[in-house]
């Protein structure tokens, strides 16, 4: 299943901040990371984050578009159900 995160980087503390809806009316996952976005540091502390809330090794987890943006769509080997477990339910 893919989903999309927006990104906080140098954000001062890794968390997920739940859910929200973007311009065109799509759910997007709010995530801040302390980590800076040089060298890929911020989207490996996102993975990270993301796979220990999911439960699920890193490995499983796929960050598919987005390497230098801010919205970013990852790919799990998670249902909806898992997803809505681990961050709520989407808006």
């Amino acid at each position: 299943m893919q989903f999309a995160v927006r990104v906080t980087p140098r954000g001062g503390r890794d968390a997920v901040e739940g859910w929200t809806r973007d311009g065109a009316g799509r759910a997007v996952l709010k995530v801040r990371v302390a980590a800076a976005a040089a060298d890929g540091a911020a989207n490996a502390a996102v993975t990270a984050l993301l796979a220990k809330a999911l439960k699920i090794p890193r490995s499983d987890l796929r960050l598919v578009t987005g390497q230098t943006a801010r919205l970013k769509r990852f790919e799990a080997q998670v249902s909806a159900a898992d997803l809505a477990r681990a961050f709520g339910a989407p808006p």
